[in-house]
């Protein structure tokens, strides 16, 4: 059987993670086709902005989210197991998510 730990570069969330995060997607997916709509609409433009905003400021919870998730339990157990390097992969990370 194989092995689908996060050494393998495999996440193993619990289903009730999963369900919550799918959740969350499924609202900001209907925040965005609500933005297409408005913006076929004709809406006026400071109100599709704070709809993007919201959409985005949703987008970014979720972000955080899995990566808290992630720092401890797939980070906390590679550097455990001595494979340092990690956290390297993990600043890569956060940088991008901040950009």
């Amino acid at each position: 059987m194989e092995d689908k730990s996060c050494c393998q570069k495999n996440a193993h969330h619990t289903e009730e993670f999963k369900r919550r995060l799918r959740g969350r997607l499924n609202r900001i997916e209907g925040q965005v086709k609500a933005i297409q709509r408005m913006i076929d609409e004709d809406v006026y433009c400071d109100d599709v902005l704070n709809q993007i905003s919201s959409a985005k400021s949703a987008l970014n919870g979720v972000g955080k989210s899995l990566l808290e998730a992630h720092m401890k339990s797939c980070v906390a157990e590679q550097i455990r197991e001595g494979r340092d390097e990690v956290v390297d992969e993990l600043l890569y990370t956060i940088n991008k998510l901040l950009k």
